[in-house]
């Protein structure tokens, strides 16, 4: 058994080593900057790219650069963010995932060669997360309904804020992130029984930060020409805040 874990934990090294020369190959976000931490109210100030009826509902109307965010429901829209930042020339990658839904992605405009798939990041796929993050824009790491200690969360958190690098962590738990979001499927569009041409998705997304009210929407994804449109339906904005108007809006 000994020899079985030796085995496992210089198979994981290698991983992280083949990792960090990939990350060292991608170009650096800001060229002319390059070294240089971004200071904390930069990054309030910059954000990810997101699909424009997701950015009606959020904080500062994007992800915030530096930031972790806990994520819970629906893929579809996390294809939705990894669709937006690389179709704007960001670079990505989901981790711990293996069955997530890259056709998606692409149909809603992503740019497959900037997106990064480590399907089995091995014992800790925390560490494989926190080695992408030194060279990514966005990381979407899947936990699996695991934990991730406070002191632990504290030390990947500072990582992404100082690379100015987002992390959305799903299904599991960790403590004190920058933002959650949730999403369901709340209903199709164009199906009858049994049978028809899909028209939209329906998601309830829900958006709370650490600090102001809570946000509420619902937003549709219609299929269009080969494209995944993103549809505002309705915002609702929660106790404090005015309501903000719903409009339309493609991803």
């Amino acid at each position: 058994m000994g020899s079985d874990v030796r085995v496992g934990d210089e198979k994981h090294q290698k991983k992280l080593e083949e990792l960090r020369r990939r990350m060292a190959a991608i170009p650096g976000r800001g060229q002319s900057e390059v070294g240089r931490i971004p200071r904390e109210t930069e990054l309030r100030r910059e954000s990810l790219p997101v699909p424009s009826a997701l950015a009606e509902l959020l904080p500062e109307d994007g992800l915030a650069k530096g930031s972790v965010v806990a994520y819970t429901g629906a893929r579809s829209l996390l294809a939705g963010l990894l669709a937006a930042v690389t179709e704007h020339g960001g670079h990505a990658a989901v981790v711990g995932m293996p069955r997530f839904g890259l056709l998606a992605a692409a149909e809603m405009g992503a740019e497959l060669a900037r997106l990064a798939v480590v399907a089995d990041p091995g014992p800790d796929p925390v560490e494989v997360a926190a080695v992408l993050l030194d060279g990514l824009d966005l990381v979407v790491l899947g936990l699996g309904d695991t934990s991730v200690a406070p002191s632990r969360s504290r030390v990947i958190a500072a990582r992404a804020r100082s690379h100015g690098a987002t992390l959305v962590v799903a299904d599991g738990h960790w403590p004190n992130p920058s933002l959650r979001i949730s999403a369901r499927v709340c209903g199709y569009a164009g199906l009858g029984a049994g049978h028809g041409r899909l028209r939209s998705i329906g998601l309830d997304v829900d958006i709370r930060a650490k600090s102001g009210p809570s946000r509420r929407g619902r937003i549709d994804l219609c299929p269009n020409g080969g494209r995944v449109e993103w549809v505002t339906r309705s915002v609702a904005a929660g106790a404090g805040e005015a309501p903000v108007a719903a409009r339309g809006a493609a991803s």
